[in-house]
């Protein structure tokens, strides 16, 4: 299967955190799925850490893609037919990172993990997720 992490599992996962559910740890130790990190995610945490919004103590963010690679995800760029499709999407006004990670999940046919209840919203427009 594959999946895209968004940007909490995301942290949650290199941090080994407990706050991620024991099905998502699961499945993102087997190796039979791909996890996929999107670049969005890494603009996101660079976005937050300027701001002021989020503290990773002792990662540089700019080690953060190699970081991901290590531990075995996969990256995902952002494509510029998805930027030119997002209109489509129309959630003009909410967070345009989650937003882009639901639709990058939706357009490659990728499962969001996720544990945001409001994306649950989006299911009837295609988006699939695991928490």
């Amino acid at each position: 299967m594959n999946y895209l992490l968004d940007t909490t599992s995301f942290i949650s996962a290199i941090a080994e955190s407990k706050e991620l559910s024991v099905p998502v740890r699961r499945l993102i130790k087997s190796n039979g799925n791909n996890i996929f990190v999107s670049a969005v995610t890494f603009w996101e945490i660079a976005w937050k850490v300027s701001e002021g919004k989020l503290d990773v103590e002792g990662v540089l963010i700019e080690d953060l893609p190699d970081i991901s690679l290590q531990v075995g995800f996969k990256s995902i760029s952002l494509s510029p037919a998805e930027c030119a499709t997002y209109h489509q999407f129309g959630v003009a006004g909410q967070n345009p990172f989650e937003v882009m990670l639901i639709w990058q999940a939706i357009k490659n046919d990728l499962i969001l993990i996720t544990k945001d209840k409001e994306s649950a919203r989006y299911r009837s427009v295609g988006l699939k997720t695991v928490w």
